[in-house]
């Protein structure tokens, strides 16, 4: 697999930015707001936790939703395992992730190496053709590719099928885009899908739930 620590550039000092899509890897105000307010709260966390959560995600890039995930995992003080499983095509490099997350130093970094209470999957390859192979489902979905006019791939009504398939029933996803082909993608699968307020110049995200 191709690293993609060759293919980076970095903007206001710390922000990775894809070569190959001309995308951020999180948003140039602030990373860490922007996946709380889509990700965790666009899927109900950290309300909805319980011991055996599975959370999937669509580009793992920095590993930055992951460490927001597990802090809040840990301060809710629950029992059990948290399950991360994160489909990504052009894993980082340890260095770039490093300077990347740099940015956010209370953030649990150690998580990445392992950690009794965390069981973290990241599944390498284009999630077109991986995901259908995948045998779990998840309880929540963090769909972070980048953007649908630079990285359309990663948005296909057929992938947005295989996540539904991959979803547990009441299950929900969400994403910073509210891009109507992604949304009619979703709703094709079968969710029930919402705009919602973005995080910062962003006017709306979505939400989605599984009936």
């Amino acid at each position: 697999m191709q690293d993609q620590q060759d293919a980076l550039e970095w903007r206001a000092g710390d922000v990775p930015v894809s070569s190959r899509f001309d995308d951020p890897y999180f948003s140039l105000e602030n990373g860490l707001e922007e996946t709380r307010h889509v990700f965790l709260a666009g899927n109900g966390l950290p309300a909805r936790f319980r011991s055996g959560f599975h959370v999937a995600e669509l580009g793992f890039g920095t590993g930055l939703n992951f460490l927001a995930t597990v802090q809040v995992w840990r301060q809710a003080a629950l029992p059990g395992v948290l399950h991360f499983t994160s489909f990504e095509a052009y894993p980082m490099g340890r260095a770039a992730q490093r300077r990347a997350l740099s940015r956010f130093p209370d953030l649990p970094v150690e998580a990445l190496e392992g950690a009794p209470d965390i069981r973290l999957t990241i599944v390498e390859g284009d999630a077109r053709a991986t995901l259908p192979h995948w045998t779990g489902r998840a309880d929540a979905w963090f769909l972070d590719g980048f953007s649908p006019a630079k990285n359309p791939e990663l948005w296909q009504p057929d992938l947005m099928a295989q996540v539904a398939q991959h979803t547990a029933p009441g299950g929900t996803a969400a994403t910073y885009t509210a891009a109507g082909f992604v949304r009619r993608g979703l709703a094709a699968a079968g969710f029930e899908v919402t705009r919602a307020p973005g995080f910062g110049r962003k006017r709306h995200m979505c939400v989605a739930r599984l009936p």
